[in-house]
């Protein structure tokens, strides 16, 4: 079946996809109540309860002063305490988004998209409840700054959005209204992105941070149209994140270096596998791209494949926290292994739990629902 759907139709593609599970996900969202960021007031934002909020994972209060500011860093711990309900109830949108958008997918029933419609109509669009496009205040630092170029990563999980409303346009329910909506909102947060300061720093960082700005750049401007900014995208992927980033081995050295350098591995290709997935054409095809002394994704691949796949070999120290949660359901795996013709990667990813307990395991995992991407 898999070397069928490797060679096949996109119809022989879904049938990799265990439907049974995609309609349980979907049965259990439609009970779900709908969720707005106004839903939690983040008290310590300087923004208004449109804005999404966050705090840096790694920073702590100060234990030297009465007040505990300015918080203090301490990298790899991340401080249960920060505030993070706009983080997760975007999240959890997201999630039940896509698990409705993808039981729709596969089967035609008009409940599904109803209530997917009602989730990112009420959080996008509504006046009441909407969500403003931007991220001044994201992964803020108390006693320090009220946001940063790097909460931008916090909306990765919004790249789902996007290929979910597609999924959902042949149903009444999304409207050709709540669809420019959409398309608006994301056009507008586009913009926001690529010219605020705090977007540019965003866009420029040397890590996986970089990787996370430009897939979501990827697929808002996949969803908007925007032909600009997709060029930039696949200039910069060439340009700057090949060969600032990985190692002549096919590693990325600077997630090595971090106190969960397992994890970040995952997740920085993860990620780029994912830009390759939005943005190689036919014509400009990112899978087959290579700098000359043969750096590409096809070489990150076979560096870390072998390490997901028997996780006791990993030559570096064990992750300070999570370590037992990975290797997870990635769809990176999956978008590889379908275009790099690799049984094995999509194999193990048919191995893997769709469903980690492990909460920051989940967060680092971009794409809930990759049969809306094939």
């Amino acid at each position: 079946m898999i070397n069928q759907a490797i060679s096949g139709s996109r119809q022989e593609r879904l049938a990799l996809f265990d439907k049974e599970w995609v309609i349980k996900q979907a049965e259990a969202s439609l009970a779900a109540d709908t969720i707005h960021i106004t839903d939690s007031i983040a008290k310590m934002s300087e923004g208004g309860i449109h804005d999404f909020y966050s705090n840096g994972d790694y920073w702590w209060p100060n234990p030297d002063t009465p007040d505990g500011l300015p918080y203090i860093q301490r990298d790899g711990e991340s401080n249960p305490n920060n505030f993070g309900s706009h983080r997760l109830g975007l999240r959890k949108m997201r999630t039940l988004v896509a698990n409705l958008a993808a039981a729709y997918l596969l089967t035609g029933h008009e409940a599904y998209a109803e209530k997917a419609v009602q989730f990112v109509k009420e959080f996008f669009l509504d006046e009441a409840t909407q969500m403003n496009p931007h991220l001044l205040y994201a992964q803020a630092i108390p006693g320090i700054c009220a946001g940063r170029g790097i909460g931008i990563i916090d909306t990765l999980h919004l790249i789902d959005i996007p290929f979910a409303v597609e999924a959902l346009k042949g149903s009444p329910a999304l409207t050709e209204e709540i669809y420019l909506g959409l398309k608006q909102w994301f056009a507008d947060y586009l913009t926001w992105m690529s010219t605020h300061p705090n977007g540019i720093e965003e866009m420029n960082a040397h890590n996986n941070h970089s990787v996370c700005w430009f897939v979501q750049a990827a697929a808002f401007a996949w969803f908007t149209g925007n032909e600009e900014m997709l060029q930039l995208c696949r200039q910069r992927y060439k340009e700057k994140l090949l060969p600032d980033q990985m190692a002549e081995d096919g590693s990325f050295p600077r997630e090595l270096a971090r106190t969960k350098p397992y994890g970040y591995a995952i997740f920085v290709l993860d990620n780029m596998v994912t830009l390759c997935h939005i943005l190689s054409t036919p014509q400009d095809d990112l899978w087959s791209y290579e700098l000359p002394d043969g750096r590409g994704i096809r070489k990150g691949m076979t560096y870390l494949f072998p390490y997901m796949q028997d996780k006791s070999s990993w030559p570096y120290a064990p992750d300070v926290e999570h370590f037992e949660g990975w290797p997870a359901k990635v769809s990176g795996l999956l978008f590889a292994g379908l275009a790099l013709k690799k049984e094995e990667y999509v194999e193990l990813w048919k191995q893997l739990d769709p469903d980690p307990t492990d909460m920051e395991v989940r967060r680092n995992i971009a794409v809930r629902q990759p049969v809306l991407w094939v």
